[in-house]
């Protein structure tokens, strides 16, 4: 459970480049994240997306998540997020089912799907983020949140990061035992990955791991593992120069002929005409 300091019912933080060092983790807690500086993959129960400056994203109540910063990023401005957390009791039980805070409501019931905001929406919030990073008066503090969640709750520029609930719909001791398994594929997805070790984590034999994992999250494990090394191979593809060989390795596949067939499959092309139509496309942006 989280700690307000004194005089506050909710947490407002501002990290540096360490809070990308975190694990994934869950909390009670719901959470509202604004990166203001980074570039990586962000990771929300089974899902995984690329983020960068201006990232916003609330997430509900035992959401698991993480920001891992790319790992070949350099940049001039030192990575950073600020990070709101409250919950679901903060201003007393019930508060959010008085009829003025209804939207409000059922934003947070969205919230655990995980939401990621765009447009006009994110950039004034962001703005507000930051205004309340500065605010000295622990009650201006107080009805500033009460108007950024009231218009993050009238937006309609958003997207859920997991549509179809596949973590929340399960029990939460059945949440903490296929947690563990995303832990584990977020840290190791790009090296060899283990079938007899991740499967002990949960204490299993591999077989009923595969037959459980399945079961979850309508995926089996491998299918898992290769979206993982996909998408992160995807990334690299367009924002660095690596080369298609080196990318290959980077992102966890061992065979850089079963990357291009595994890549042609899923994007109807292969990695150097998918990296080359989307520099075309980038360039004709700018024009």
């Amino acid at each position: 459970m989280l700690q307000p300091a004194s005089g506050h019912s909710f947490l407002v933080r501002t990290f540096d480049k360490t809070a990308f060092d975190a694990p994934f983790h869950f909390h009670e807690e719901f959470e509202l994240t604004y990166i203001v500086a980074g570039n990586g993959k962000r990771y929300t129960g089974n899902q995984m997306h690329d983020f960068s400056d201006g990232d916003l994203v609330l997430l509900g109540r035992n959401l698991p998540h993480c920001w891992k910063l790319d790992p070949g990023e350099l940049s001039a401005i030192e990575p950073s997020a600020i990070v709101v957390q409250f919950s679901q009791g903060f201003l007393g039980e019930g508060f959010f089912n008085n009829p003025e805070m209804q939207r409000v409501a059922a934003l947070l019931e969205r919230s655990a799907n995980g939401i990621s905001f765009s447009g006009t929406t994110r950039a004034s919030i962001n703005k507000s983020l930051k205004m309340l990073t500065e605010e000295k008066s622990n009650f201006k503090m107080l009805i500033h949140l009460l108007e950024i969640l009231q218009a993050l709750a009238e937006s309609a520029a958003f997207d859920l990061l997991d549509d179809q609930r596949s973590i929340a719909a399960h029990s939460m001791a059945e949440q903490e035992r296929i947690n563990l398994v995303f832990a584990y594929l977020v840290e190791n997805f790009r090296t060899e990955v283990s079938l007899n070790e991740v499967a002990a984590i949960v204490h299993m034999t591999p077989n009923a791991f595969c037959k459980y994992f399945k079961k979850a999250t309508r995926k089996t494990f491998m299918e898992t593992v290769i979206g993982y090394r996909l998408n992160y191979a995807t990334q690299q593809l367009v924002q660095t120069s690596k080369p298609i060989s080196e990318i290959s390795f980077e992102s966890g596949f061992g065979d850089v002929s079963h990357f291009y067939k595994l890549f042609r499959k899923k994007m109807q092309r292969s990695p150097l005409s998918y990296r080359k139509n989307f520099m075309q496309g980038f360039n004709k942006t700018r024009v």
